[in-house]
């Protein structure tokens, strides 16, 4: 292990993070909201501390990053950018409480968008801004992460980023990870650019448009407005956001490879056709759930059917309706849809739609063999074998998930929560999606749930964001031994 080059590289981060405060505090003096000092502050305290750090490790030789060094940076690194992102919060007097702030940075930065403040539209512009830009910024931070760094860290990563790969050979778009960055980073900031001046044309102000693209391409979910979505009441909007949350939950190396013209290999791709298909038969079940029942137009029960859908499937959060007051089937199946998410290398949380076709695979050809027990079959996807290492590790992260899953909603309903909002809250925190069932639902906020239970919450997000891998592993004792 070599701590200076994780202090260094932690500290390189900080220092980015505290750079970008500058955007919001541009917004705060042009607004005159009041929040422009707390900015300042936050923005002079975190570029301070990451460049002292970053000074007294600059002497740094050994650029060799182990599999351990690697772990600890990703996972250290969240948890530090979530502490400095809370000081607008906390000096501001917006969230004074430490664990709301956290809270909220953490699901900022792992485009979670559950949120503890109960008026959104009395938080000030730099506020809301830099609240929105967490988001932005933690949504290319996961796609780099999961693209270009996880496969060279071993646990949680080649293996697994394999098995998330339809083709024998790990997709690393081009050869060097600064590359492949800088690719994504394009790709990234074209789909932000054209949602903001679409949601303009739509008749959002400019503001408003900047803070929802911020959310939508992470898929994060957080909004200006106390009623997301839906405080707009436009059918254009709705679609326009529709579309490109559902774009960010498709894997950026496919986007990648439509805007270089390899357009038969993004259409050819098994996981995509999984993800048009489970998408398209939910909105068919809840929108026939809905209709004549909730909605007398079956316009409006496939409009809002449709976004609520893939709002939650993307993990995105961003709700144009109040889902809490559908039928039984509707909220369940929303509610399977924040386990499900969407696809591997997007922005998006959740189990996601690989792994779930490979253990579905793998769980016909054990039904298979009993039938048939001579027969010789393999997993395989797109035509290509998927090793028995693989399904391991897809296994173990299934069995951690719904582990982890349980033990959550045990504790929170041990603290007090009815079993309702527990598993909602639960399994929208770990799956990255926002808002849950309950007092957690659309309408609501986290606001309620106790100081522990946040911050059981609070773990949940970063373990799902991290691929809970990558996090689990620093636990453990052998871990740490040479």
């Amino acid at each position: 292990m070599n701590p200076r080059l994780i202090a260094y590289l932690v500290a390189v981060l900080v220092v980015c993070l505290g750079a970008s405060m500058a955007l919001p505090l541009a917004a705060s003096l042009y607004y005159e909201d009041g929040s422009a000092m707390a900015l300042l502050i936050s923005l002079v305290v975190t570029c301070g501390v990451g460049g002292c750090v970053f000074l007294w490790t600059r002497g740094q030789r050994d650029f060799y990053l182990s599999h351990r060094d690697g772990m600890i940076i990703v996972t250290l690194g969240w948890i530090v950018a979530c502490l400095a992102a809370s000081l607008p919060y906390l000096i501001s007097g917006v969230i004074p409480d430490f664990t709301d702030a956290y809270f909220e940075s953490m699901s900022g930065f792992t485009t979670t968008g559950a949120s503890i403040l109960t008026n959104v539209e009395a938080v000030p512009p730099g506020i809301l801004l830099w609240r929105a830009l967490t988001q932005w910024l933690g949504g290319m931070g996961i796609i780099v992460l999961s693209i270009a760094i996880l496969p060279f860290l071993g646990i949680g990563g080649m293996e697994l980023y394999k098995a998330e790969t339809p083709s024998p050979v790990v997709d690393k778009l081009t050869p060097r990870i600064a590359d492949t960055a800088r690719s994504l980073w394009k790709i990234y900031i074209l789909l932000t650019l054209v949602l903001i001046w679409l949601l303009l044309m739509g008749g959002m102000s400019l503001f408003d448009s900047v803070c929802h693209s911020f959310a939508a391409l992470p898929t994060g979910g957080f909004s200006t407005k106390n009623a997301s979505v839906g405080y707009y009441q436009s059918a254009f909007i709705d679609y326009i956001i529709l579309i490109f949350i559902f774009l960010a939950g498709i894997n950026f190396s496919l986007h990648f490879k439509l805007v270089s013209g390899r357009i038969r290999q993004f259409f050819r791709d098994p996981e995509l056709s999984a993800y048009v298909l489970i998408t398209a038969v939910f909105i068919g079940l809840v929108c026939w759930d809905v209709y004549a029942v909730v909605y007398s137009s079956l316009v409006d029960a496939f409009r809002f059917a449709s976004f609520q859908v893939v709002s939650m499937l993307t993990t995105t959060g961003f709700v144009s309706a109040d889902f809490e007051k559908w039928p039984a089937l509707s909220q369940l199946i929303l509610l399977i849809c924040m386990f499900v998410g969407s696809m591997a290398g997007s922005t998006g949380g959740a189990i996601k739609i690989m792994r779930l076709v490979l253990l579905a695979k793998h769980c016909y050809l054990e039904i298979f063999r009993i039938i048939h027990p001579h027969a010789t079959t393999m997993v395989k996807l797109g035509g290509v074998v998927v090793s028995q290492t693989i399904m391991r590790s897809i296994w173990g992260f299934f069995l951690l998930f719904m582990g982890i899953y349980t033990v959550g909603v045990i504790a929170l309903t041990a603290l007090g929560m009815d079993m309702i909002s527990a598993l909602s809250a639960m399994a929208t925190c770990l799956g990255n999606v926002g808002p849950g069932l309950g007092s957690v639902g659309p309408m609501d906020n986290f606001s309620g749930v106790p100081v522990a239970g946040k911050w059981v919450l609070t773990v949940a997000m970063l373990l799902g964001r991290l691929e809970i891998y990558t996090v689990i592993v620093l636990l453990m004792p052998a871990f740490w031994r040479k």
